[in-house]
């Protein structure tokens, strides 16, 4: 049960992130958004350092850092697919994505469900399809191009949250310092090389900053939840967090929720309260 909240609270964090990160990149290039999450996602597990604690073995440091340059590529991916938008359509297309691969891989390293997990696990999935499914005669049709950025922004999600979950349980915040420490780097560098590229417009500061903040505390209620249970079931709790994200996006921007979105929210709450019954 705690492995469940903790995943629910990573969730919401993730989605809130996603949602904001997306606006901040339409204001400015995508590159100049993420300039300001990663650095402010690193202030926050910099200061949580001494209250969590930090162990940094080799083992940490080598998949902190894998997954450090797998979460820059999923910001810039992220961020980029969700300016693009419509939001309510390519951040559950990234979810399903982010969700299966985990998923595969903790199947594969032997972990196991009970009855109502075996319910549960399939239900998460489909709420995600469902959430992603329809869209209705007001929603726009994403572009070949923006549904390849949602394909690519799941696979790095995936790879940062497996990558996260290898880590050695007793290495405390040491990967998520040091991968969010090579993510900020990784994307200065690029910045650097493209500055010509980047326009002269100004990104949403607070706007982005806030992006990073949640994304931070999301990655750290993830690594919490992955250590305390099974990364099967955290995942897909996880990659629930377009919920958030649609929600968000139909009070704000006001684009429009399908029937059958409404469905898989449902569904969604289904799901969960089986998977709180492994």
């Amino acid at each position: 049960m705690i492995a469940l909240l903790l995943a629910l609270g990573s969730s919401l964090a993730y989605g809130c992130a996603d949602f904001l990160g997306g606006l901040g990149a339409r204001k400015a290039h995508v590159l100049r958004t993420v300039m300001v999450a990663a650095p402010a996602s690193l202030a926050v597990e910099l200061l949580l350092w001494p209250v969590l604690g930090a162990s940094f073995s080799p083992a940490a440091l080598g998949w902190g850092a894998a997954s450090g340059v797998a979460s820059a590529a999923a910001f810039a991916l992220l961020y980029k697919t969700l300016a693009i938008g419509p939001m309510n359509v390519l951040s559950p297309v990234t979810a399903l994505v982010s969700a299966a691969l985990p998923v595969g891989v903790g199947l594969m390293q032997g972990e196991r469900l009970g009855m109502a997990g075996l319910l549960g696990l399939p239900l998460a999935l489909a709420a995600v399809v469902l959430v992603s499914a329809g869209h209705g005669a007001g929603s726009a049709r994403p572009s070949r191009t923006a549904l390849l950025l949602a394909l690519g922004a799941g696979a790095a999600i995936a790879l940062q949250l497996i990558f996260l979950h290898q880590a050695p349980s007793d290495s405390g915040m040491a990967p998520l310092v040091i991968g969010r420490a090579v993510s900020s780097a990784v994307t200065l560098v690029a910045a650097g090389i493209m500055h010509r590229r980047l326009g002269p417009e100004k990104p949403a500061y607070a706007m982005s900053a806030a992006a990073g903040v949640l994304d931070s505390l999301a990655n750290l209620l993830f690594l919490l939840a992955a250590r305390s249970g099974d990364l099967t079931v955290v995942a897909v709790i996880t990659a629930l967090y377009p919920a958030g994200t649609v929600l968000l996006a139909r009070k704000v921007l006001a684009e429009r929720i399908h029937r059958g979105q409404l469905v898989g929210l449902g569904t969604a709450a289904v799901a969960v309260s089986l998977l709180a019954l492994t």
